[in-house]
């Protein structure tokens, strides 16, 4: 079940988010995310659940009272990175797009009013992008792993083997002499 936070001052958007999201199934590329939504009016109080919580998507207001969209998806960024984090607005301010790109490294912008198919499909594309980064993550450490528990010998025969195929393959004589061609 992937655990969305919605955070908006105003509590019918919240409410309308949160019924389109739990009406329409949230699905790409064959795949369908069962959803639970958690909202909150309160930035503090939605960023002292996810400091609590595993989420898989964040979804919040540019413009609140006590603390702006940009603001509280860069403290998300630095409590849970892998989290995808969208902006949803009516005021389509130059300035506030390139703020959540560049300090908050948002997913996507979406603007106030959207097309529920719209909504959905980001927010599904948005879980599909958070499952591939990280099943990434998950590879990138298994390689790691398996490099560690092998000698830096081991790791240069096999990059120099990558690089020129076969120049790791010696054939020796009975007496430890080289053979340069198997036929002597």
């Amino acid at each position: 079940m992937e655990q969305i936070v919605l955070v908006d001052d105003e509590p019918m958007m919240l409410r309308a988010i949160s019924r389109l999201l739990m009406r329409i199934p949230c699905a790409f590329d064959g795949q369908v995310y069962p959803l639970n939504v958690v909202s909150f009016t309160d930035p503090y109080a939605a960023l002292a659940y996810i400091e609590a919580h595993a989420v898989s998507l964040i979804l919040s207001d540019y413009r609140m009272p006590e603390m702006d969209g940009v603001t509280l998806l860069s403290r998300c960024l630095a409590l849970q990175p892998e989290v995808p984090r969208l902006i949803i607005s009516g005021y389509a301010d130059l300035n506030a797009l390139i703020g959540a790109i560049n300090q908050a490294q948002i997913y996507r912008f979406i603007a106030k009013p959207w097309s529920d198919y719209e909504l959905v499909t980001t927010v599904a594309q948005a879980l599909r992008y958070r499952q591939l980064w990280l099943e990434n993550k998950k590879l990138a450490d298994m390689c790691r792993l398996k490099m560690s528990h092998s000698s830096p010998q081991e790791r240069e025969r096999r990059r120099l083997e990558q690089e020129e195929p076969g120049i790791t393959n010696v054939n020796w004589g009975a007496d430890g002499s080289l053979l340069l061609d198997e036929d002597q």
